[in-house]
Formats: structure tokens, C-alpha cells, sequence
């Protein structure tokens, strides 16, 4: 017996070390590649706190950034963890549509708006750490996308919570303002984001910071106050399955809020994390797993509480709701675009007094 355990934990081992090889034999494999760079090597403005090294230089050809994607650099964890996360809701998605009507099913609509906005906001996250370091103009346009990306699944989980996991109390005193009230947030949120990335130069990281978390703090506590208030009256005797679904997403969004917030890894152990390790990096593990969370919570409400949400929403919510989605999303583009043509406002200076 204990041979045999020696032996799977040997080939266990060997995998690893496989695993851990594989960055190095995709570089050698392409050796075009011009290799990553440290930190004084690259602008200010690309620098990560306490990330010392894998900087990927900058002005290079749209084939090097989508190539870099099998490259190890300090962005390669960010693009996989919300890829792999990407793949994994379109699945849920295609699982969904062999029980779900979406088509006929008003009711399944907001469901619906719970994983496309999971899928999109995957997906430019993808993109823009991917991108986003091409150049100055590049990372501006990739990350405001990013945030249109964070803002519209706000929205889209305000929806899932209002609809679904809502009890008739709540619903009775927030229906006429909750979700023209999550709209706002979110948009606030996407402002707050765009706005203090382009005053990267001008103010503190803390401020920045702060700019960017209290209103995306804000939306979150609007947004979750259904689940809250059916976690506080839960007992462990209920036999409701969404509720361990429900009470995971809560506890993983409070560690994405703390890996967000402070960089502790990357702090302690400075260029120790330059590939693997930084609090990034984990906030992405937590957030993709906080969605699918969410997602497993929302369709279990939706089968087991029809009987509720059919009695407090008509039958035209679901299409108001998807239509203020739908408008939530173009303000959050036109906020982008308003900031993005002050940054290049500013770079067009810049490049002028060069």
C-alpha cells in the first residue's frame, strides 16, 4: 500500500514539475518573442506597485500581445484566470439553454442578463490585461472597457438579486427605486473607475483607490441587500439549496474586496510575485468563483421560487429591467468615451511638448 502512495505522489510530483516547465518551453518555441523587461524599463504609468519584473515592452506589433497570451509575464495569471472563468460560464450557458427557455420565458430573461453580463465582463478583462499594455492610449481604452465590463455585471447581478432572491417585505418597500437606484450605482461606479485612472499622475494611489472602491462598495451593498436579508433570516434548518450558494458568493466577494484593496502579498515579498502570487491575481481567482456562485444561486432561485417572483413581478418587468441593462450599458460607454477623449487630449499635449 504505502508503495503504491509513493508511487502517485512521484508521479504527482513529475506533473508538477511538467506544469511548472510549460511557460519556459512555450517561450523557447517561439523565439521571436522579445522577452519581458523590469520595472525602470518601462513609463511610470505601467508600473504595478511592488512588481519588479515580466514587463512586456511596449510599441511592439498586435501579434506580439495576442502571442504573449502562451508567454510567462506578470499579466499571464490575470488573462488565464478570467479566461478559464470566460469557458466556464459560456458551459453553464449552454447547460442552461436545454432546461431554460429564453426566448418564450419572460421570467428567465433577468437569468439570462445574470451570465451574459458574467461573460462579458470575463471577457474584456481578458482583453484588456492582455492588451492593455501596448501602449498609453491602448491601456486607457482596454481598462475603461474593463470597467463598462464591471459596471454593466453590477447591474446584472442587481437585476438576479431583485428578481429572483427578493422576498415580498423587501420587494414591498424597494420595487419603485431598487433598480433605477443599482442603474445609477453602476454608473457611478464606471465613472469612479475611468475617472481615477486618468488621474493616475496628478493624485494618490490611495485616493485613486478610494475613488474606485466606495462606489463599486456602495453598488455591491444596494445590490446584495436581497441576499442579505435572506441570509439574516436564514436558519440552518432550511432546506432552501440556493442559500449555501448565496452565503458563498457573500463570503468570496468580501475576499475580492480585500485582495483588491491591499496588495499584501507583493508587499511583504517584493518581486517574489512578479509571475505568480499577487493579490491580483487572486482577487481574480475569488471574483470568478464568487460569479459562479452567484450563477448556480440564481438559477436554483429561479426553479424553486417561481411561485414568488411570478406574483411580485408582472409580466412586462422582465423586459423594463432588460431595457434599463441595456441603457445602463450605453451610459457607461458614453461616460468611457467622454474620459477617453481627455486622455488623449492630454497624450496629444504630452506628445506636443516633446
Amino acid at each position: 500500500m504505502a508503495t503504491i502512495v509513493m508511487e502517485r505522489l512521484g508521479r504527482m510530483f513529475i506533473s508538477l514539475q511538467q506544469i511548472k516547465e510549460v511557460p519556459r518551453m512555450l517561450t523557447e518555441a517561439a523565439p521571436s518573442m522579445p522577452g519581458t523587461v523590469r520595472d525602470t524599463d518601462v513609463p511610470h504609468f505601467f508600473r504595478e506597485r511592488y512588481i519588479c519584473s515580466g514587463y512586456r515592452p511596449l510599441n511592439q506589433g498586435w501579434r506580439y500581445y495576442f502571442l504573449s497570451l502562451f508567454q510567462r509575464h506578470n499579466e499571464t495569471i490575470n488573462v488565464w484566470s478570467h479566461l478559464l472563468a470566460f469557458l466556464i460560464f459560456l458551459v453553464k450557458l449552454g447547460q442552461l439553454t436545454e432546461t431554460v427557455d429564453f426566448v418564450a420565458d419572460r421570467h428567465s430573461w433577468p437569468l439570462l442578463v445574470v451570465i451574459l453580463s458574467s461573460l462579458i465582463y470575463s471577457a474584456i478583462s481578458v482583453t484588456a490585461h492582455l492588451l492593455g499594455g501596448k501602449s498609453e492610449l491602448c491601456h486607457y481604452t482596454f481598462f475603461f472597457l474593463d470597467y463598462i465590463g464591471v459596471a454593466q455585471y453590477q447591474y446584472g447581478s442587481a437585476l438576479g438579486h431583485f428578481y429572483y432572491a427578493v422576498d415580498e417585505s423587501l420587494h414591498r418597500r424597494v420595487r419603485g427605486v431598487f433598480m433605477p437606484l443599482a442603474a445609477v450605482l453602476s454608473c457611478l461606479s464606471c465613472l469612479g473607475c475611468c475617472c481615477g485612472k486618468y488621474c493616475n499622475y496628478s493624485l494618490p494611489n490611495w485616493v485613486r483607490k478610494l475613488g474606485q472602491v466606495i462606489p463599486a462598495v456602495l453598488a455591491y451593498l444596494w445590490d446584495s441587500s436581497p441576499v442579505t436579508n435572506r441570509l439574516l433570516s436564514w436558519s440552518a434548518a432550511s432546506d432552501d439549496p440556493a442559500m449555501i450558494y448565496h452565503f458563498g458568493q457573500v463570503a468570496l466577494f468580501l475576499c475580492c474586496a480585500f485582495f483588491f484593496s491591499f496588495p499584501v502579498q507583493e508587499r511583504y515579498f517584493p518581486g517574489r510575485c512578479d509571475f505568480i502570487g499577487q493579490s491580483h491575481q487572486v482577487f481574480h481567482v475569488f471574483v470568478s468563483c464568487c460569479t459562479l456562485c452567484q450563477i448556480h444561486a440564481t438559477h436554483l432561485d429561479f426553479v424553486g421560487r417561481r411561485t414568488l417572483y411570478a406574483k411580485l413581478h408582472g409580466s412586462d418587468d422582465a423586459v423594463l429591467f432588460v431595457g434599463q441593462y441595456v441603457l445602463t450599458l450605453a451610459v457607461c460607454t458614453l461616460i468611457a468615451v467622454f474620459i477617453l477623449s481627455k486622455v488623449k487630449q492630454k497624450l496629444d499635449l504630452e506628445n506636443k511638448s516633446k
